[in-house]
C-alpha cells in the first residue's frame, strides 16, 4: 500500500487532512492550531514530495523523519504532524478492519466520560446552563467564572464575582456533579494562590491554567501550594515537554491536545509518561467531531484517562461535518468499533463552510497593556 494523493482543507476554522492511498483508503486527519489553520497547509505542502509513494502504515517512521528533518519545531509543526498521524491511523485502521485504538493497545473501556462547556454572563445564567447540562445527563461541566470585564476588576471584586458565579454552579447541581473550572491563564502567580485556597471549598475536580503554563517551575510551585488539583498542557506539543512538567510535580492532570501533540502517535507516549507520575489525562478538545473521534481513539486505549473535553455537537457545522456521528449516551460517549477513528468526513457538508479568517483580538488591561487571550 502506497500513499497516492494528499488533500487538504479548511472549513470554518477547522483544517482537514484526507490521506489517499493506492488501494482506495482514504484516511481523515485534523490540525489543531486553530488560530492560524492556513499555516498548516504549508507545512504539508513542504512534506508532499517525500510522503507521496510512502507506505502510509510505517506511522512512527513518518512521524520521526518529519519531526526531525529541519531544526525548527513549534505548534504549527506539531498540527501538522498530528493531522498526518491521525490520518495515517485511520488508513491503518480501516487496512486491518479494526479501530484505531486496537492497534494501540486495545480498548480499557467501553464509554468516555465526558465534561461539557457551560456559559452564561451572570451567575444565574450559569448556574441555568449547568443544570441543563445535568438534565441532559452530563456528570462534569466545564466554565469559566470569570466576568466579562475582569481586566478592569481590582483583585478583591474579582474573587468576590468568580466566588459567586462557582458557588452558584456548586448549589445549582450539588456534589454528584464534578466542577472544571478553568481559569485561563488569567492570573498571575501571587494573585493564584489565594483564589486556588477560596474555591477549594466548593471541591472543584480542577482547575484548568490557573496562571500562564510558560514557567513549568511557577506552575510547581503553585501546585505544592494548593490542595485543587491543576489541569494543563493544551499549549505543549511534545513529550519531552510534559516530562519535564511532571518531573516537576506541576499538574495532577495532562491536556494533550491529540490534533497539536503530534496526533495519536505521541499522545499514547505521553499518557504513558503520566502514568509514571500518576497523572491522569483529560484530552483538550475545542476543535470538530474528527478531533473529538481522535480523542476517543485515545481515551479508549489509555488506563490513565480520567474526562473528555467535550463542546457539545448537536447544531450545525458540528452536526453535519461527519456522516455518522459518535454515539452520546447521557454524559458519555460509547467507544465505537467501526474501521479507523471512527468517522468519515461529510464532504458536502464541508463544502457549505468556507474558511473563516480569525480576527485579531487580544484584551487588554485597564490600563492598556495586553493581557493572556
Amino acid at each position: 500500500m502506497k500513499i497516492e494523493a494528499l488533500e487538504w482543507m479548511q472549513v470554518g476554522r477547522w483544517f482537514y487532512l484526507l490521506v489517499h492511498t493506492e488501494e482506495g483508503i482514504t484516511g481523515l486527519g485534523e490540525g489543531g492550531v486553530h488560530g492560524y489553520p492556513e499555516a498548516i497547509g504549508g507545512v504539508l505542502a513542504a512534506w508532499k514530495p517525500y510522503l507521496l509513494g510512502q507506505d502510509p502504515l510505517r506511522i512512527e517512521h513518518h512521524w520521526q523523519f518529519l519531526y526531525r528533518n529541519a531544526h525548527f519545531r513549534g505548534a504549527v509543526i506539531g498540527s501538522a504532524l498530528s493531522a498526518l498521524d491521525i490520518a495515517l491511523w485511520d488508513i491503518a485502521g480501516k487496512r486491518f478492519g479494526c479501530p484505531s485504538y486496537q492497534l494501540l493497545g486495545g480498548r480499557c473501556r467501553e464509554k468516555v466520560r465526558l465534561y461539557l462547556h457551560i456559559g452564561g454572563e451572570t451567575a444565574e445564567a450559569l448556574a441555568a446552563d449547568a443544570r441543563r447540562a445535568v438534565a441532559a445527563g452530563f456528570t462534569a461541566v466545564r466554565f469559566t467564572p470569570f466576568p466579562r470585564n475582569y481586566t478592569q476588576l481590582r483583585y478583591a471584586e474579582l474573587l468576590e464575582e468568580i466566588l459567586a458565579r462557582v458557588a452558584a454552579v456548586r448549589e445549582a447541581v450539588g456534589n454528584g456533579v464534578d466542577l472544571c473550572v478553568e481559569i485561563h491563564r488569567r492570573m498571575d502567580p501571587h494573585h493564584a494562590f489565594g483564589l486556588a485556597r477560596e474555591l477549594a471549598k466548593f471541591r472543584p475536580y480542577f482547575l484548568e491554567d490557573p496562571i500562564l503554563p510558560d514557567s513549568v517551575q511557577n506552575m510547581a510551585a503553585l501546585q505544592r501550594e494548593i490542595e485543587v488539583p491543576i489541569a494543563t498542557g493544551e499549549r505543549l506539543h511534545t513529550l519531552w515537554e510534559f516530562n519535564e512538567l511532571l518531573a516537576a510535580r506541576g499538574c495532577r492532570f495532562i491536556r494533550p491536545d491529540v490534533c497539536l501533540c503530534g496526533g495519536l502517535t505521541h499522545a499514547k507516549k505521553i499518557a504513558a509518561i503520566a502514568e509514571a507520575y500518576h497523572a491522569g489525562v483529560i484530552p483538550h478538545n475545542p476543535l470538530s467531531p474528527v478531533s473529538t473521534a481522535a480523542c476517543v481513539q485515545l481515551d479508549a486505549c489509555i488506563p490513565n484517562f480520567a474526562l473528555q473535553e467535550y463542546t457539545g455537537e448537536d447544531r450545525p457545522p458540528k452536526s453535519e461535518i461527519v456522516k455518522e456521528p459518535l454515539v452520546r449516551e447521557g454524559g458519555y460517549l460509547l467507544v465505537p468499533d467501526r474501521p479507523g477513528i471512527g468517522v468519515e468526513l461529510n464532504l458536502e457538508a464541508a463544502r457549505r463552510y468556507p474558511p473563516v479568517a480569525r480576527a485579531i483580538r487580544t484584551p487588554l488591561h485597564e490600563d492598556g497593556s495586553v493581557a493572556d487571550a
